[in-house]
């Protein structure tokens, strides 16, 4: 059969097609990567549309799949929306290159504002903390106490002016008037006086007293959005980026404390004055005053509301610009060394600048919507107040009202525009801090498949029952793409097993599967003698101890990140772990010793020494099940020889898996499993397989141990 001929398309935004891309062009690793980019595989160029060699739309792309059976795969290696689709690759592992359209579950940005209020009220009134509910309750007491104190300033205001009036006669004459006048008008003055100081006193304990409420509401909000994260499945993670995340969670948790504070403090109050100052001027002043008054904040809450629901797609825009500028500067920063490889330092701050520039345009818009909305706001109040007191004039010409009453109406509706002004920038932050908080409350309400019953039982597994059964697995990272098929074997309890296989067969997969980062579509998987869906996730995975192939450290010190195999251990056996990973007389030549910090992702480590760190937090959690996927990879042969005698010690009665590239480090091995297209292709110890030279692990080994120039020195000897 002929080898399949490829090509390489890129996405052309403005013609909506898909452009060859010429073999120069792909010799330029820093082009190519950042392309929209489809590799096109067929049996022949025939096969390709006859419209166009260079270019192919994406109509014919949907007929050149259908039509023809020619077509191997399009790989997709760029996020980009084709075909009515969003495709997304999200595993990269070898066997899984394709894009994924639906398998992730990613959380839908779609929360409704109630929801969240909702699940806010259970915070702010916890069932188990009855010391925060009393705070709640004290609060809203202050609350109360502040607005009625709060009304009384303008009556106040107003018997003052027309106390003093109706016993002078005349406008304000102190002079003439007598001291008992005098003392009465001093003690509503300072009745006035107290009364706006014991409305502040009220208002700033309130606050004092909520503020506990507040902080213990973001601390548990917080620590239950990271926990949820930790608990997804692998492929939520490979789907997300970081600074994404990170940005979301950030922006959340800062909108829960304003949110809090309005609902409780901000909103309910100010419709209680509303309704409390316009039954006042009803009663007082008649229904013209209340009517006014209403129409005035029905108009202002009505343009309020539909200049906030314009600007709120500003300030999503402004959320997906800081993300991406956010995302591309973790993304860089992470990959310092690689940018230095290829000098792309000026590229990569163009890329920050252009995603800067988005977020700099949706800012623009919200700061300028909030110029438009602030001017209509006050120009609604000024027109009602000015009406009012027209009003009011009219009253006192006509006798039917005092000075006081007028002094009186304009230091209620004063009182009243505080909370209204604040309630107009109210509901635009809660609109705002509800928008930001969206994708974190998503987070919350994503389901991963390897959640288990809650009545699943706390389980320990000893190394005598640590047997592991594989019995019919069947997994797919695509669907359509298999990575193991009808997969059955099975790992005595205190045996060392090995799998091998080419890349792409099914071995880190099968790692994957035993620790429930993802779920097989078919078969079971049994461990200890109980299938690992019916277990407690926590017990099944202080079970197993896993050295992956890259170890990626913590920001800390070398000792924190040997310590995080087991926090319980105490510190001479992580100094032992150490020993017997061949850590610790490298650890002694450093100049803080065990206090050195290891880098961001332990970039101030080799290869080697990070991979030995990985095996001494294996060793110290002393699981009985020990899992090696290439765990001698990046070490040197002197290392590697030193390393493997530690860890058959450290395997010595314990059930270990080892997936290895290299055969000559499983050659001791009880079993190896040979992998081969997802099933396993052949079984054995290394003498058995190695003495049929038809047999897959014979071919293997030879590849791995051809000595051409030591065969040409044998023929030529000089």
């Amino acid at each position: 059969m002929a080898a399949p001929m490829c090509r390489y398309f890129k996405l052309s935004s403005k013609s909506n097609s898909l452009k060859l891309i010429s073999s120069d062009s792909l010799r330029s690793f820093n082009q190519f990567k950042n392309l929209h980019t489809f590799k096109i595989c067929a049996k022949s160029s025939s096969l390709f549309p006859k419209a166009s060699r260079s270019r192919v739309h994406f109509q014919q792309v949907r007929h050149f799949n259908k039509k023809h059976d020619g077509v191997i795969k399009a790989t997709l290696f760029n996020r980009v929306k084709v075909l009515g689709k969003n495709l997304v690759r999200s595993c990269f592992h070898p066997g899984a290159t394709s894009a994924l359209t639906s398998e992730i579950s990613a959380p839908k940005e779609n929360v409704k504002g109630w929801t969240i209020v909702k699940k806010m009220f259970t915070y702010i009134w916890p069932k188990d903390k009855p010391e925060i509910r009393k705070r709640v309750v004290v609060s809203v007491g202050l609350l109360i106490s502040a607005k009625l104190l709060s009304i009384e300033v303008p009556f106040l205001f107003k018997y003052t002016v027309d106390y003093l009036n109706s016993h002078t006669g005349m406008a304000l004459n102190l002079e003439t008037a007598p001291a008992t006048i005098i003392t009465v008008a001093t003690a509503l003055i300072i009745g006035y006086g107290m009364a706006r100081a014991g409305a502040s006193l009220f208002n700033e304990l309130r606050n004092a007293v909520f503020a506990k409420v507040a902080h213990d509401s973001i601390r548990r909000v917080a620590k239950s959005v990271f926990l949820h994260l930790h608990n997804l499945d692998l492929s939520f993670h490979l789907s997300r980026q970081t600074g994404a995340l990170s940005k979301a969670i950030d922006r959340g948790t800062r909108g829960i404390n304003f949110v809090l504070s309005a609902l409780v403090f901000n909103i309910v109050p100010t419709a209680f004055e509303v309704v409390l100052v316009s039954s006042i001027l009803y009663y007082k002043c008649g229904g013209k005053f209340a009517l006014v008054t209403l129409g005035c904040i029905g108009s202002y809450a009505l343009y309020t509301l539909a200049i906030t629901q314009w600007r709120t797609h500003f300030r999503v825009a402004m959320n997906k610009a800081e993300n991406e500028a956010g995302n591309k500067a973790v993304d860089s920063l992470i990959n310092y060394e690689t940018v230095k490889y290829f000098n792309n330092e000026l590229y990569e701050a163009e890329q920050y600048d252009k995603a800067l520039a988005k977020y700099e345009a949706a800012s623009l818009k919200t700061t300028t919507s909030l110029a438009m909305l602030n001017f209509g706001q006050n120009a609604i109040f000024s027109a009602a107040l000015t009406a009012i007191m027209v009003m009011a004039s009219h009253g006192i010409i006509d006798g039917t009202m005092t000075v006081g009453d007028l002094v009186m109406v304009n230091g209620l509706i004063f009182q009243l525009s505080l909370p209204l002004n604040f309630l107009g920038s109210v509901y635009r932050e809660v609109r705002q801090s509800l928008i930001d908080m969206q994708t974190m409350f998503a987070i919350l309400s994503v389901k991963t498949p390897t959640q288990v019953a809650s009545r699943a039982p706390l389980i320990k597994i000893s190394p005598k029952e640590a047997e592991v059964i594989f019995e019919n697995v069947s997994f797919e990272y695509v669907k359509g793409q298999t990575i193991l098929q009808d997969l059955s074997f099975t790992v005595p309890a205190g045996k060392k097993i090995a799998l091998v296989g080419g890349s792409g067969s099914g071995k880190s997969t099968i790692v994957r599967l035993m620790y429930k980062f993802f779920e097989p579509q078919k078969g079971k998987i049994y461990i200890g003698g109980k299938e690992i869906n019916e277990m407690d996730i926590n017990s099944l995975r202080k079970a197993i101890a896993i050295v992956p192939q890259d170890a990626v450290l913590f920001h800390n010190t070398i000792f924190y990140n040997l310590h995080y195999g087991d926090f319980s251990r105490p510190v001479d056996d992580v100094y032992e772990a150490a020993r017997m990973a061949e850590l610790h007389d490298s650890i002694q030549k450093w100049p803080y010793k065990y206090e050195t910090p290891v880098g961001e992702r332990g970039l101030k480590l080799s290869g080697g020494e990070k991979q030995r760190v990985a095996i001494a937090r294996a060793i110290l959690k002393n699981s009985p099940i020990l899992v090696f996927d290439e765990a001698t990879s990046a070490l040197d042969s002197i290392t590697e020889e030193k390393i493997l005698a530690a860890l058959q010690r450290a395997s010595e009665g314990r059930t270990s898996i080892c997936i290895a590239h290299r055969l000559s480090t499983v050659m001791n091995a009880d079993e190896i499993f040979v992998l081969d297209k997802g099933q396993v292709a052949e079984h054995g110890t290394h003498s058995n397989l190695i003495t049929n030279p038809n047999s897959l692990y014979y071919k293997l080994w030879q590849k791995q141990h051809q000595t051409p120039l030591l065969e040409n020195s044998q023929k030529h000897p000089k």
